[in-house]
């Protein structure tokens, strides 16, 4: 069985098939799945859909290109959603300096500190969006050795996640383990220990070839395992059992 441990079904991509995509899953072979909220109503929305599968949980928090609106009291509502029975993290936090027009960078670095001490606070995981931000959110996270968390989506470099590999920190690859162009993740995947690797979708977005430009969902985390497996030399079974131990684990999830 598979474990995806980051996608979006409180996504607008899943409102006409939500039901019969997620009761379809085990059949798949997807045993795990973790959805992450961007915001408050995405995170309640969330935390509300993993009560209906068993094997679905949540995570709560601001992405940091979501982040505009945030002020302190929205910590508070971050602290109560958390106490969810199927909520195991804090995120999606971090930073996005990618786009011109997301929050100013000084903002979305104060967001995720806020929730990062959240997370200190109630001794929970984090969740942690780095795109073109790898020296901040190195810097940031090394602040809260408490802290424990995982850099999806891994884009930065073999010797940043070994950076963070040694802080006791996971690194999450998506289906851009399987584009042509995608040397760094690769590289990264080769140096990282199996045992601090999760795979994830990233669903709806990042459909991993030969399904790239549809969308994504949990189904296809068998693609990422499977060039995963190929990266580490070893079967593609091992690779999924390896995987879904280290989703349970780091999600504290029995």
């Amino acid at each position: 069985m598979l474990a995806d441990t980051h996608a979006h079904y409180d996504a607008e991509e899943f409102d006409q098939d939500r039901e019969a995509l997620l009761s379809a899953l085990p059949s798949r072979d997807v045993s795990l799945v973790v959805n992450p909220g961007c915001d408050i109503p995405s995170s309640r929305k969330a935390a509300a859909l993993a009560e209906q599968y068993p094997f679905l949980y949540a995570a709560v928090g601001y992405h940091p290109e979501n982040c505009a609106p945030y002020t302190p009291a929205d910590l508070d509502v971050i602290c109560e959603l958390a106490k969810g029975p199927k909520v195991v993290a804090i995120g999606e936090i971090g930073l996005d300096y990618y786009w011109e027009e997301n929050p100013p960078r000084e903002h979305q670095r104060r967001v995720f500190r806020d929730q990062l001490a959240l997370a200190r606070e109630l001794e929970l995981p984090v969740i942690v969006h780095d795109r073109e931000a790898h020296g901040d959110s190195l810097s940031i996270v090394k602040e809260f050795p408490q802290v424990r968390g995982v850099f999806h989506c891994f884009s930065g470099s073999a010797e940043m996640a070994m950076e963070l590999v040694r802080l006791g920190w996971m690194i999450s690859f998506t289906g851009v383990l399987t584009y042509k162009n995608a040397r760094k993740a690769v590289e990264a995947a080769q140096a990282v220990p199996l045992e601090q690797i999760m795979i994830e979708t990233d669903s709806p977005y990042m459909a991993p070839v030969p399904f790239r430009g549809r969308r994504n969902d949990s189904g296809y985390v068998r693609c990422v395992c499977e060039k995963l497996a190929e990266l580490k030399g070893i079967s593609f079974e091992e690779c999924a059992r390896i995987t879904m131990e280290n989703g349970k684990r780091f999600f504290h999830i029995p």
